[in-house]
């Protein structure tokens, strides 16, 4: 799922080419694309884009007279910029947004469709819309501390709940608790003063250089390859591949549709986490730590 740096990467090649820009039509082609009836969707044709906004991991498109185009991409909706009239293509093609310089289209992959489109009347409706989590890169380390430490959960899923932290997922979570050498399955009121520090500094260093870095790599030019999974990443999407910083094999944890990745020399001490499915076929056989793991493969990674 696009996470903040991706959505900001949209914002920054979506404002030169649609703000102030009139809005000439939306053209859906999966009715179950559109989550609002009121107002109608025909009601935006015309309307001149006025604003840009990031709503936890949503596009929002402010139009004059106070309507919101609100966008969510979900877990595999994209963007494309086309040429103007360029229609929607395929099973992937969800919809158009048709302006003076060209078409924004959408697209999600897969055969189920989680993409969303919500349209506005003002405001207030928006507000309801937003999950309402901090905005770390807007706020100081003692709000930080608050909305960490406000309710007791795993440090995975206190940074990836939007009614926590805004903009963050599954990929940068891993980054981030990377780089604050902090286990994903440590307790939220568990940490130390100097810990919660480190996290803090940690979660905004990683999505302000992740959003700076997508953006200079993208120029001028719009996103093609808007992805979860970056060769540069430390440890998000690189199991069984060396950590960049201490070389020992990057572990996971696998559940439902989702894992999480870390190094258990920076992160967890030498201890492996339990992988529910390993664990459970493994069982006394699970090995206690990352030692005795790379014994039983036969030494460390090359």
């Amino acid at each position: 799922m696009p996470e903040l740096p991706d959505i900001e990467l949209y914002l920054h090649a979506l404002r030169p080419r649609v703000l102030d820009q009139v809005l000439q039509d939306v053209r859906v082609k999966n009715p179950f694309l559109l989550r609002t009836a009121e107002p109608p969707l025909a009601t935006v044709r015309g309307r001149r884009v006025l604003a840009l906004r990031r709503v936890g991991k949503r596009i929002a498109f402010g139009l004059d007279g106070g309507m919101w185009l609100v966008l969510h991409l979900m877990i595999a909706g994209r963007l494309q910029w086309k040429p103007p009239g360029t229609a929607p293509a395929g099973r992937s093609g969800l919809a158009a947004f048709d302006f003076p310089d060209g078409s924004l289209i959408l697209t999600e992959a897969g055969s189920k469709r989680r993409a969303s489109l919500h349209l506005l009347a003002d405001d207030a409706a928006l507000a309801v819309l937003d999950p309402g989590g901090l905005e770390v890169l807007e706020a100081g380390p003692e709000q930080f501390a608050a909305a960490l430490t406000a309710a007791n959960h795993t440090l995975k899923r206190t940074l990836t709940d939007p009614r926590i932290f805004s903009g963050i997922g599954n990929a940068y979570s891993d980054e981030i608790l990377h780089r604050a050498r902090l286990s994903p399955v440590a307790m939220s009121q568990s940490l130390e003063a100097g810990e919660v520090e480190r996290l803090y500094a940690a979660t905004r260093d990683t999505l302000s250089h992740w959003a700076a870095h997508l953006q200079a790599e993208c120029g001028d030019g719009f996103p093609t390859k808007v992805t979860a999974f970056r060769p540069e990443m430390a440890v998000h999407g690189r199991y069984g591949e060396p950590c960049p910083d201490c070389g020992t094999r990057v572990q996971r944890i696998r559940y439902a549709s989702n894992e999480t990745n870390y190094c258990p020399r920076c992160q967890t001490d030498g201890r492996l986490l339990a992988d529910r499915s390993l664990s459970r076929l493994l069982k006394k056989d699970w090995p206690r730590d990352i030692d005795e793991l790379e014994r039983l493969r036969g030494g460390a990674p090359d």
